[in-house]
């Protein structure tokens, strides 16, 4: 469907969807064909109809689909609605408009104009390997009810359960990440083959239990050749899905679409992109793509040739009709790969970056790295760190790290001062709460509270949209520097807070000190000193207590 308003126009990929109500009647079949569209502006749009057919129709290029025959039923169909201001508030997505990059290092939602940065959790990968779907497996015994945070469910959640009951769990699961002021989570769409194998949004040929003891096996890895139709989708399936996002929207949730692991990335036409790549990602896009705050990831530890690499980000990007953000994710010690893709040479937006120090003290230096390299294109790309820490122990459960000192300073604190967007919590693959076995948020929940204190710090009291790394004005290596310069100044050092040294340049005008606790959040706070003059390298003094531990210090022009 095209729909217009003024000189606004989206042609929007539709789906075949049953009954109209699969997710309730678990129908296959049916006359009903959906387009779901989120418009951004009020007044009234115009909408037409386009309902071809022919051979390969649904993967033709515009030129090809607009000259085929038509398909009868609405093809040519035309109307008008209008549309009015939105009455949504509060976290709720649709009280800010659509996250859009706008060529900056931060994404931007259309409404609010405000700036983004995000912090969750990036596990389990199979978060949608879960009882309530329709035709869920349980190949390796990953499956997952989410009964831990069955006390979370809140009856805002009630329109979005399906068939009385179900989706409950995982709608709870995901308030409760809310309720920690946590904005979002990841989940892959694809694992046939891979780490857990009970995610694939096709149609099985096969019973459950005969792919199931198939897929249990680790060494078969041939049951997308055998066991799907590569070309058809389960339509109440994907219609539960959309449940669990449209409710995460109202939790101003940020939907992070991995569509490929490196098991996978290679299985859909044998590795080289073709008509089952280009149906799968239509149908995702045709589904889902109408979110407001989301992401499209190629692949997550994506290993691809890089040509085949740039025929997937052309196709998406040409048919997302929103442009979400465009990102992928590789292997750690493979992240030059993204040279070959910044700039104007593919249409992806940023980077998912993984790192792999036990420590987390890779990541700083990482994402300043593809910072310079893409800004130095003429086209900045936005960053975010999803998958920081050694593969097996990454953020461990509370039980066993309370503090979590590494990741707040070295992953949380050192990305978003390397001007990064955001980060997503990678949980390990032998840790307690795993990537595939966590069933529990509140394995974390000491640390989701220290991620709370970021998230107040940067959209409460800096413009951080506004601000550059700027290392190079201090003269430890325990700190990390923010700066719009000659205007404020933020210093977040892992230790020795009295000992911090920050050149403000030579305009001899007064900035006021304050100081911020990132271990236990709160207002800002005085220090020892409470204004320096800019006369090049000045100390900051002391913060107000706890001098072993980690701080903010930041400098504000004083009016």
């Amino acid at each position: 469907m095209t729909f217009k308003n003024g000189s606004k126009s989206y042609v929007v990929p539709g789906f075949y969807a049953a009954d109209g109500d699969a997710a309730e009647t678990s129908n296959d079949s049916g006359n009903v064909w959906q387009v779901r569209f989120t418009p951004d502006t009020i007044g009234e749009w115009t909408y037409s109809v386009s309902f071809k057919k022919g051979a390969n129709i649904a993967v033709a290029d515009t030129d090809s689909a607009s000259s085929a025959s038509s398909a009868g039923f609405m093809d040519g169909q035309e109307g008008t609605f209008t549309i009015e201001e939105s009455d949504k508030t509060g976290i709720d997505n649709r009280a800010k408009g659509r996250l859009q990059y706008v060529g900056e290092s931060y994404l931007q939602f259309t409404d609010s104009k405000k700036y983004f940065i995000k912090l969750g959790v990036d596990a389990p990968e199979n978060l949608l390997a879960y009882t309530d779907f329709d035709v869920s497996t349980n190949a390796l015994g990953f499956q997952k009810a989410w009964e831990p945070h069955a006390r979370d469910f809140d009856d805002s959640a009630t329109p979005y359960l399906w068939q009385d009951t179900k989706g409950k769990n995982l709608l709870a699961a995901i308030n409760y990440l809310a309720s920690e002021a946590l904005n979002v989570f990841s989940f892959l769409t694809f694992n046939v083959d891979g780490d857990d194998r009970n995610i694939f949004p096709h149609l099985l040929k096969v019973p459950i239990e005969e792919y199931e003891a198939y897929a249990s096996v680790k060494k078969n890895k041939e049951a997308w050749e055998t066991m799907f139709h590569k070309t058809r989708f389960d339509v109440s399936k994907l219609d539960q899905w959309e449940r669990i996002f449209e409710y995460a929207e109202t939790k101003g949730m940020f939907l992070h679409f991995k569509t490929h692991e490196t098991e996978t990335d290679h299985l859909m036409d044998k590795g080289v992109f073709g008509i089952e790549g280009k149906l799968y990602y239509r149908e995702l896009i045709a589904r889902f793509g109408h979110h407001l705050s989301m992401n499209w990831n190629l692949g997550e530890e994506n290993n691809q040739p890089i040509d085949e690499v740039k025929k997937v980000a052309n196709y998406v990007s040409e048919l997302d009709a929103y442009s979400s953000h465009l990102v992928i994710h590789t292997f750690p010690n493979k992240d030059d790969r993204y040279a070959e893709l910044i700039g104007n040479q593919s249409p992806l937006t940023g980077a998912s970056l993984q790192l792999k120090h036990p420590d987390f003290n890779d990541v700083h230096a990482r994402v300043l790295k593809w910072r310079e390299k893409s800004n130095a294109t003429g086209k900045k790309w936005a960053l975010a760190v999803d998958e920081p820490g050694k593969a097996n122990i990454a953020l461990l459960p509370d039980d066993e790290d309370p503090e979590h000192n590494y990741a707040r300073a070295r992953a949380m604190w050192g990305t978003l001062m390397a001007g990064g967007y955001g980060v997503e919590w990678y949980f390990g693959y032998a840790s307690p709460n795993s990537d595939l076995t966590c069933q529990d948020f509140r394995s974390r929940d000491l640390f989701w509270d220290q991620n709370r204190y970021a998230l107040q710090f940067f959209n409460n009291h800096i413009p951080f949209w506004e601000m550059e790394p700027r290392d190079d004005l201090i003269e430890d290596e325990f700190s990390y520097c923010l700066a719009k310069e000659a205007e404020v100044y933020v210093v977040y050092t892992e230790a020795n807070a009295d000992k911090i040294k920050l050149n403000i340049g030579e305009s001899e005008q007064i900035f006021e000190v304050k100081w911020f606790d990132p271990r236990n959040g709160g207002n800002l706070q005085e220090g020892s000193v409470t204004s320096v003059k800019a006369k090049g390298i000045v100390s900051l003094g002391a913060p107000p207590s706890a001098l072993g531990k980690d701080w903010v210090v930041m400098l504000n022009l004083s009016k």
